[in-house]
């Protein structure tokens, strides 16, 4: 595991935040440019499923992604747990979806591995941390807004809208 990163502080949102963001997100992204939407689990999830309703994008598929193990706390590299097989991304124009490029190699992972299948990617988050990036040079295609704060999404159960044996709390 890597030494935990140091931020700004926590940021905690709200659906009213989320739904904000991805009316901006959806500003920058035509979705006539894509055959398909891939949402990085688990974070990516819902902004992904918000962009298909709004894009009427059916066709998603999911990329089961780990490399958080803690706030700011990280393996070496993303471990796929799931991904789509090549055939399904192939010759496809793909937007990857996901909630946040803090360091970047979840979403740099991802994207070079739907090339190395033959498809062609464009990457867009909720949040951008230029400053936490480990590719100078490199950024998400299309992204809501930047930050250096340690992002709590309203999905997060870290807003205490459950635990197991508790009820419900900030959210």
């Amino acid at each position: 595991m890597s030494e935990p990163q140091t931020y700004s502080g926590k940021q905690y949102l709200t659906w009213h935040d989320i739904t904000n963001l991805v009316s901006r997100l959806l500003g920058q992204v035509n979705p006539n440019d894509f055959d398909c939407i891939l949402a990085v689990t688990r974070g990516g999830m819902i902004p992904a499923c918000l962009v298909s309703e709004a894009t009427d994008q059916r066709n998603i598929l999911t990329a089961a992604v780990m490399f958080y193990t803690d706030v700011g706390e990280t393996i070496k590299d993303p471990v796929f747990l799931q991904f789509p097989s090549d055939h399904l991304l192939y010759g496809k124009r793909v937007l990857i979806v996901d909630d946040v490029w803090d360091s970047g190699k979840t979403a740099v992972a991802v994207r070079e591995r739907i090339k190395m299948a033959g498809g062609h990617p464009q990457v867009a988050v909720l949040h951008y941390k230029p400053s936490k990036s480990q590719f100078p040079g490199d950024a998400p295609d299309y992204y809501a807004a930047e930050t250096d704060a340690w992002i709590v999404y309203p999905w997060d159960p870290a807003q205490g809208w459950t635990a197991p044996g508790q009820g419900t709390g900030r959210a």
